[in-house]
């Protein structure tokens, strides 16, 4: 009975980390897209350029890149229930201050805050979720886990574009206080406390400092650098002063009793290849969601809404391989083969973006962004599930800091990139003497993105199966076929 009774208990912390984690997620992503519909608006209501608006997404993203090193340290210190639901009452404040902001300073401001809180809640919640669900489960939670990586980007300019038009900017700040109190009661009810698996030591200012500074400035620099133009003075400051503080965090690290950024978890080589392929499958997927959003509007002429609902067919073909891969092809392909496949499907889907014309139906874009989702469904689940497969649960926390480190980098990559692609080989061209969209720009984005897949394909190549292999669930076995009596009344 006893026994019966702590399974019970394991299982409701399963759903209850999944409920909470799934929820602070969406919440967090989704509000790094709805926020880019609003910002035209935002700016006119405030009476600043449209460049100056720029501010409100990037402080958030620098926000974000300061505090996730962090975040390891101090769910291994005060516990991952108190800290996610800590940083879930963070985030929800600084949305409903940035629906009040009464002006762009004070935006900006909240919106750093919002930072700090969406910062600690992917490692800290990934963490959690991987220590309740044993390795032969973690294909369960990794096709949780796409749900709000998925779901949220492509909902957000969806929702954001509605809000805006419907109602306010400012609400594109409060959809989150719902979803946010929703999560918050929801985890005090259901959560257990979650006792520390190790002591993690004292707080290593330095590597915090170091770390925190170095992403923010090559954030903000990989950010901005295709708007300003990568070869101006503030751009070069911070990329290169960034990379030195990286440099110098890597030294201190290594050298560090208690580092706060575990480096050495990367001498690991299945996390290390699963890393790798995170952080080029987030450059071309994420960088690919922005450039064809820009693709749908400035070269197909339709608004943000309708862009919006145009790239919402990815979500939907990331939900359904979702449980393609966790219930069918992971168990029978493993991790190096299905992330090989979700590679080359991605990068062919992308690839096939480029050959759209100026009259072909947007359907056929629609279709390519399914194919994309479904395809990239078979990168997420088997990277996330196969990454932490030989990580002892001690050290869960400061690889799940880590791994969301590098996707975050990886995200911004691929913006940058992707951007700066198409200002290079220019958006506009004279038609008659007018100007009309280069179709052009946007097959080199595509283009790009597709190659940084093929890059991935040389790193999924280094998975060793055998690594992996308590992730892998076993093949389910046939059921036995039932005996059917002969007319001569024999059993055959």
């Amino acid at each position: 009975m006893r026994a019966l009774l702590e399974q019970k208990i394991i299982m409701n912390q399963k759903v209850a980390v999944g409920v909470v984690f799934v929820a602070a997620m969406f919440m967090s992503i989704m509000d790094a897209t709805i926020v880019n519909v609003a910002l035209p608006t935002i700016g006119r209501d405030f009476g600043v350029a449209p460049t100056a608006v720029d501010g409100i997404a990037i402080s958030f993203l620098v926000s974000l890149a300061v505090f996730i090193p962090a975040s390891g340290w101090l769910g291994d210190r005060f516990g991952g229930k108190r800290v996610l639901l800590s940083a879930i009452v963070v985030f929800t404040i600084a949305s409903a201050l940035c629906g009040l902001a009464w002006n762009l300073p004070a935006l900006v401001l909240f919106r750093v805050l919002q930072g700090v809180g969406g910062g600690m809640l992917a490692p800290v919640g990934m963490a959690m979720l991987f220590r309740v669900f044993p390795p032969s489960e973690r294909i369960r939670a990794s096709a949780i886990l796409t749900v709000p990586t998925a779901l949220a980007p492509a909902l957000g300019p969806v929702v954001g574009g509605l809000l805006v038009t419907s109602l306010s900017w400012r609400w594109v700040f409060y959809v989150n206080l719902p979803i946010g109190l929703a999560a918050l009661i929801f985890g005090l009810l259901c959560l257990e406390p979650v006792v520390a698996e190790s002591d993690p030591g004292r707080f290593d200012l330095p590597g915090f400092l170091l770390s925190g500074l170095g992403l923010g400035l090559l954030m903000y620099g990989a950010s901005e650098g295709p708007n300003l133009g990568w070869g101006t003075p503030v751009i070069l400051a911070c990329l290169g002063v960034g990379a030195v503080l990286l440099a110098a965090m890597v030294v201190v690290e290594l050298r560090a009793p208690a580092p706060m950024v575990r480096l050495r978890l990367l001498a690991n080589r299945l996390f290390r290849s699963a890393s790798t392929v995170m952080v080029l499958a987030s450059v071309a997927f994420l960088g690919t969601l922005y450039a064809v959003s820009l693709y749908f509007q400035d070269a197909r002429g339709l608004d943000a809404l309708g862009a919006g609902l145009s790239v919402f067919p990815e979500a939907l073909g990331v939900m359904a391989g979702s449980q393609l891969a966790s219930r069918v092809l992971y168990r029978r392909l493993g991790p190096r083969r299905h992330l090989t496949l979700g590679l080359v499907g991605t990068g062919l889907s992308i690839g096939l973006l480029a050959l759209l014309g100026p009259d072909t139906s947007l359907w056929w874009a629609r279709l390519l962004l399914f194919s994309m989702g479904l395809s990239m469904a078979q990168v997420f689940v088997p990277c996330q599930t196969a990454a932490f497969a030989t990580i002892s649960r001690e050290a869960t926390g400061r690889a799940s800091t880590l791994f969301n480190t590098f996707r975050q980098l990886g995200g911004a990559i691929g913006v940058a990139v992707l951007t700066t692609a198409i200002v290079l080989a220019g958006p506009t061209r004279l038609l008659d003497g007018h100007p009309v969209a280069n179709l052009d720009a946007y097959r080199v984005a595509f283009l790009v993105a597709a190659a940084f897949c093929l890059i991935g394909v040389g790193a999924a190549l280094t998975v060793r199966d055998t690594d992996a292999a308590e992730t892998i669930p076993p093949r389910r076995a046939p059921r036995p076929r039932p005996e059917v009596p002969s007319p001569s009344g024999v059993r055959s």
